[in-house]
């Protein structure tokens, strides 16, 4: 048997290890807690960018029964990225061709972000992000010769 000092440090030390794991759990949740809302905040801004640059391919490409080819040019940047709205309008609400359009509008519809923290994935698995959209006028919807072809 051993001498109660020895009994004590045991207990000591099997109080500190405790504690160590009880801390280190709730540390490392907060830290991915941490990681989780910066990708959140990266896949708020992709999504904003992809739909720019969504716009500016349906605009420059001027072929307006491709909404598959803008949607796979969307997805190389943001693969979350399931289903897209593209339309091409003129100001007095006439349907348009590519020569007579005045503007294009590209937008993500039903972009879910998955949260991989353990606490918040449990909660709330998938959170609805809000629809993003750009709208690009019809200056832009010309090629440039000059510069290299995204079509």
């Amino acid at each position: 048997m051993k001498p109660a000092a020895l009994r004590s440090r045991d207990r000591i030390a099997g109080a500190t290890t405790i504690e160590f794991a009880l801390g280190l759990l709730v540390f490392l949740t907060f830290a991915l807690g941490v990681v989780d809302f910066a990708r959140m905040l990266f896949t708020w801004n992709a999504a904003s960018e992809v739909t720019r640059y969504g716009a500016r391919y349906a605009a420059v490409c001027d072929d307006m029964t491709q909404q598959a080819e803008v949607l796979a040019q969307m997805q190389q940047l943001l693969p979350q990225i399931e289903e897209i709205e593209v339309n091409w309008s003129r100001a007095d609400g006439v349907a348009c061709t590519p020569s007579t359009c005045e503007a294009v509008t590209v937008g993500i519809k039903d972009l879910n972000y998955q949260w991989i923290s353990p606490i918040a994935g449990a909660v709330a698995p998938l959170i609805p992000m809000p629809k993003f959209s750009t709208y690009l006028p019809r200056e832009v919807m010309r090629k440039d010769p000059n510069s290299e072809a995204i079509c």
